[in-house]
């Protein structure tokens, strides 16, 4: 048995939701520095990346807005914007980190020794009512999108939100027809069970949760119940098991009005980012925001696992996008996940396709193309 570091640095270690780009247009801020969280916010950069995450979908986020032509433009607009922003600081890097848009980039990558990145979409939101749009979107490199995020869209309804469609709009029905077409993974992450339902029936490829748990380890409209990941398992798709929601939210005051701020903190001058950093990082002190530790994770981690089976579970743990628990807060903690994964018996095998083989075979599955 090979030794747990050797072999989580030799292993192609991939998360199916990356946050990390709403940093990216920081001032100041450089993927390329090391940013400890004594005094930053952020989860991930390429230093701590090195030997514990080889890479994945860094994500073009979008808050849900008014459902209007104009708030339809500025989003897109926005979301444009971070897509640029993620070709921009990847361009910097050739030597370290390179583009991905298919498996085969991803192995290739990691055997030339660099990260890897693809892009997905959270929120589908910024399309408006142009389903043209997702064309554009895969043009400029994007392999997965979910349709909704914390309010119920134009195209589907959210676990978190009253319904207003029942599950999939008319227009979502249409989406799901678009991804399927341009062989994009579709994300059922933060979709209503119903939802869900429908993606599962109507898509011709497998779904996958990008960052979701199990209500059979803590009951949250986010999390998905076992029936449903049984579901998602029988049509191939895939679990990213998540680190939030293994407990209730500890939303205070104080922490909902830097969550908000935090969306925006790239258009904060250095001082106030600076300013934001202390005050989130001493609310982690005295009012965390989950009260859920890495035993809770690995324990939830293993019920998933054990209802999915390990051919249907990735990795997705909501990196700079609200995840990370006491014990792991970055990915600097994720080679523990390994040893404890080895420890409780599974193989490297096993681990390979947890960690990047079953994530790889969707985005295969869904492209039309052999891994």
């Amino acid at each position: 048995m090979p030794h747990t570091t050797d072999l989580h640095r030799r292993l192609l270690t991939l998360d199916a939701h990356l946050d990390t780009p709403v940093h990216f247009s920081r001032e100041g801020w450089h993927f390329n520095e090391r940013h400890g969280l004594e005094t930053d916010v952020a989860q991930l950069d390429m230093p701590r990346m090195a030997g514990n995450l080889s890479g994945g979908f860094f994500v073009i986020y979008t808050p849900q807005g008014p459902l209007t032509d104009d708030a339809y433009a500025a989003a897109l607009a926005s979301a444009r914007q971070r897509s640029r922003e993620i070709d921009e600081t990847l361009a910097l890097f050739p030597d370290h980190i390179g583009a991905a848009t298919a498996a085969a980039d991803a192995v290739r990558l990691h055997g030339q020794g660099k990260l890897v990145a693809f892009k997905s979409i959270e929120n589908s939101y910024p399309i408006g009512e142009d389903l043209g749009l997702l064309a554009e979107f895969h043009a400029q490199g994007v392999r997965m999108a979910g349709p909704v995020h914390i309010r119920a869209n134009q195209l589907a309804d959210s676990s978190t939100d009253a319904p207003r469609w029942n599950g999939l709009s008319p227009l979502g029905e249409g989406w799901v027809a678009e991804m399927n077409r341009l062989g994009m993974v579709i994300d059922a992450s933060h979709a209503s069970d119903e939802a869900f339902d429908q993606m599962l029936e109507a898509s011709r490829a497998p779904l996958i949760l990008s960052h979701s748990g199990t209500r059979g380890y803590f009951n949250h409209p986010r999390n998905l119940d076992d029936g449903r990941i049984r579901a998602l398992a029988a049509k191939g798709g895939v679990i990213g098991f998540t680190t939030i929601y293994l407990s209730a939210m500890h939303m205070v005051p104080e922490r909902a009005s830097l969550f908000h701020t935090m969306g925006h903190i790239g258009d904060l001058p250095i001082a106030e980012q600076t300013d934001l950093a202390r005050r989130w990082n001493a609310l982690d002190d005295t009012a965390p925001m989950w009260s859920a530790d890495f035993e809770d994770y690995i324990r939830a981690l293993l019920h998933t696992i054990n209802v999915a089976g390990v051919e249907h579970v990735c990795f997705g743990a909501d990196w700079d996008g609200g995840g990370g628990v006491a014990g792991l807060r970055d990915v600097t903690g994720l080679p523990r996940v390994t040893e404890r994964l080895l420890a409780a018996g599974f193989s490297p095998d096993d681990l390979e396709k947890m960690w990047s083989g079953n994530l790889l075979r969707v985005l295969s599955d869904a492209a039309g193309r052999e891994l």
